[in-house]
């Protein structure tokens, strides 16, 4: 394991279970059944459906949602059996957030999922996690520096120079705090 793998300080629980002294086999746990990730890169596989693409989830999820639930909940019930070519950029995002969500994650990881999408579809993308996130409970964490999509959120955190330097709440549920440390 490398020191990478570690925070430099404090530490980082989940569920009574603190990550940062994890050992591999442990994060590799985690990871597998705790997290769904999404990549500003699709990352499908291009000789598979999209069916194909998300039925991979299955095989190392412990309680998988069908590869059919998992698409008609991103909207795209009638593009399953579309190879990637076939499919618009918004609809290959989908794609791969329906892989991530098949594995029913408690933690959606997305790191700028509509940064490679023009406005009207990134729109789509977001309103497919907004749905995961209320339908399945799951908690949706997006990386961006879209101050748009920021604006969506519940709750906004600022990071500068690897620091955590503002907390911005959604008005109807907590205040901006400005953090010093």
């Amino acid at each position: 394991m490398t020191e990478h793998d570690h925070p430099s300080a404090g530490s980082l629980l989940y569920r009574e279970t603190d990550l940062g002294v994890a050992d591999e086999v442990g994060l590799t746990e985690f990871r597998r059944h705790a997290v769904g990730f999404v990549f500003q890169a699709y990352n499908l596989i291009p000789s598979l459906t999209a069916r194909e693409n998300v039925a991979l989830i299955a095989e190392i999820a412990r309680a998988p949602m069908a590869p059919e639930e998992a698409l008609a909940m991103v909207g795209l019930a009638e593009r399953m059996d579309h190879f990637p070519a076939q499919l618009s950029g918004g609809e290959q995002q989908r794609v791969a957030i329906a892989r991530a969500i098949a594995k029913r994650p408690e933690v959606l990881l997305c790191d700028e999922p509509t940064g490679a999408l023009d406005v009207r579809t990134g729109v789509t993308v977001l309103e497919a996690i907004e749905r995961i996130n209320r339908e399945l409970g799951t908690l949706a964490v997006i990386i961006t520096h879209n101050a748009i999509i920021a604006g969506m959120a519940d709750r906004v955190f600022t990071l500068s120079d690897g620091k955590l330097t503002h907390v911005h709440e959604n008005p109807k549920r907590g205040s901006v705090r400005n953090l010093e440390w």
